[in-house]
Parts: structure tokens; C-alpha cells; sequence
């Protein structure tokens, strides 16, 4: 048996304003674990307010991992967080230590985990197709899908034409079927991971979520995009969909008000719950645990238990 597989990797996930970082530091803490994190804004350097990434004394705190790895407009697919990501668990395991996965992606989470294989991409394929799908439309894009891969076309709605283009640059980079990379997606290898997820009320989360951003409205986040647009990455931040900076960012360009910004910001942040929530719902190995106002805190304790069970089962 592989060391992978009398050693599961540990892991506290859920939606953005849960509370998900208080609780890790605590249960890092009595783990004696190291935290990998499992969010795709905290690998850009300079991006900290807008993305709640962890403070530098918690960060002396518990030693974390895959965070400020890349710089704002570099392009960060993946592929490449899941090279990293397993590098780093390799570098804690190589000490002795235990990886907590800390964070609401659930791709991220899973290109760490279970080893999906993720096809290249290719820039100037992508490009060509998107001009295609211009010209011709997302239907006629589905059913050039449909007619290489049916098994793949089934699974894209026709008006989806980015994930035909998808679909397609996969084929064309790989020579492979679109679908022969999904198989793996319907298997979750229950001795790779013991998870433990937090949820809360919709309308808690929603006033949580308000509450933190504008906190960070007023605890840094103008200056911090101020300082991003100095260094050039203007552009990049108004045509990105990094959330609370594309909005900042087109405020201090005069093109929003600061009280549009904030409401387009909870909006998205909101949004982005939801999604976080869904997607990670599809994992059965995720044990859940309601929280309220607090948020995973009010229930550190279980969620340690739920995690220390996972770490005997590596002697078992």
C-alpha cells in the first residue's frame, strides 16, 4: 500500500466568509499541521485585502503554503497550482508534518487530492476558436463538439459557448476526445481525503459577507488597488474578474461610484458563494457542519475530532 493511501490528506473547506481561516489556524494548531491552501486569488503577490488572504503574524502563526506564488496578470492555470500544490504536500510529508487543505475551491481541491489529469491549453488555438464561435455562433460551435465527441457534447449546453471552445482546444492541443478527461471526475477515492466542510444560512452568510467587504473597502483595499495600477497592472485589473478589485479599480478610474463598487462587489461575492457551494456539495467525502454568525469557529471542536479521526486512520 502507497503512503498516499494509509495517509489521507486532511482538509476544511467552504464558501468565502465562513470563517474557514479562524477555525484552520486552530485546528493547524492542534494538528500540528501545516496549511495548503486551496483558493485560486491567494496565489497572486500584492492582492491581500480584496482576498482575505491570511495576515503575516497568522501566517507566523501556522505555516501556510501556495500563497503569493504568482504575480497579479501572470497567467496561473490549474495545472500549475496542482504541480505546486503536490510539491508542497510532498515538502510537509517529507518533514513529518500533516497538510490541512484549507479554502473554497472545489477544482483546486481536487486537482490536489486526486490527481485529475488537466489538459494543456493553448493560447493562439483558443484565440482561433473564439474568433470562430464570433462568427458563427455558440450553436453552430456545439454541434462541431457534437460531431467530434457526443459524449462531451452532451454534457454542454448548446448557448455554453465557452465551454465549447473549451471543449474544442482540447482536442485540437491533446488529439484526444474531450470526454476521456472527465472519467476520473465521477470517482472521489474516499482514502485520499478526510474533508470537513461548513456551511451556513443563506441570509447569515449574505449579511457576513457584506460585513467583510466593507471592511475591506475601509481597511485597505483603495490603497492596495491604487498600488496595483501603479505597477501597472491597471488593465489587467479592470478586465479581470478578480472580485473587488475590477470594481475598485474601475471606481478610481472614475467610471463607478465607491457605493456602486460595494454593492457590485457583495453581489459577485455573494454569487460566488453559491457557486463555491455547489460544486464542493458534489464531493460525498465532505462531512458538513452547519455554523451560524460566528461562522466554523462555533464548531472548531467537532471539526477537529472529524479531522484527528483522519489522521488515526493513517495507522490503521
Amino acid at each position: 500500500m502507497t503512503e498516499a493511501a494509509i495517509r489521507p490528506l486532511l482538509a476544511l473547506v467552504g464558501p468565502t466568509a465562513s470563517g474557514k481561516t479562524q477555525a484552520s489556524l486552530v485546528v493547524a494548531e492542534r494538528l500540528d499541521a501545516e496549511i495548503v491552501s486551496v483558493d485560486s486569488m491567494l496565489v497572486y503577490r500584492g492582492m491581500d485585502v480584496g482576498t482575505a488572504k491570511p495576515a503575516p503574524d497568522e501566517r507566523r502563526r501556522v505555516r501556510h503554503h501556495l500563497i503569493d506564488v504568482a504575480e497579479p496578470s501572470e497567467p496561473f492555470t490549474v495545472a500549475r497550482y496542482q504541480a505546486l500544490a503536490v510539491e508542497a504536500i510532498g515538502d510537509v510529508r517529507s518533514r513529518g508534518a500533516t497538510s490541512l487543505l484549507v479554502g473554497g475551491s472545489a477544482l483546486y481541491l481536487r486537482a490536489a487530492v486526486d490527481g485529475l489529469d488537466f489538459p494543456a491549453t493553448d493560447p493562439d488555438v483558443r484565440a482561433a476558436l473564439e474568433r470562430d464561435a464570433e462568427l458563427v455562433g455558440a450553436t453552430a460551435m456545439h454541434e462541431r463538439v457534437r460531431a467530434a465527441d457526443p459524449a462531451a457534447a452532451a454534457k454542454i449546453e448548446p448557448a455554453n459557448v465557452r465551454r465549447s471552445v473549451r471543449a474544442l482546444e482540447v482536442m485540437e492541443v491533446t488529439q484526444r476526445p474531450f470526454s476521456s478527461f472527465a472519467s476520473a471526475w465521477d470517482r472521489f477515492e474516499a482514502s485520499r481525503v478526510r474533508a470537513v466542510g461548513v456551511t451556513i444560512e443563506r441570509a447569515t452568510l449574505r449579511a457576513r459577507i457584506e460585513a467583510r467587504v466593507h471592511a475591506m473597502v475601509h481597511g485597505g483595499l483603495l490603497e492596495e488597488v491604487e498600488g496595483l495600477v501603479e505597477r501597472g497592472f491597471g488593465g489587467w485589473l479592470t478586465s479581470s474578474q478578480a472580485i473587488g478589485y475590477a470594481e475598485i479599480a474601475r471606481h478610481l478610474a472614475g467610471d463607478m461610484t465607491l457605493e456602486a463598487a460595494v454593492a457590485a462587489i457583495v453581489k459577485r461575492t455573494n454569487a460566488l458563494a453559491r457557486r463555491q457551494l455547489a460544486f464542493l456539495r458534489r464531493d460525498p467525502r465532505i462531512m458538513w457542519f452547519d455554523v451560524g454568525e460566528r461562522g466554523a469557529i462555533e464548531r472548531v471542536d467537532e471539526i477537529e475530532a472529524s479531522l484527528r479521526a483522519g489522521t488515526a486512520e493513517e495507522t490503521t
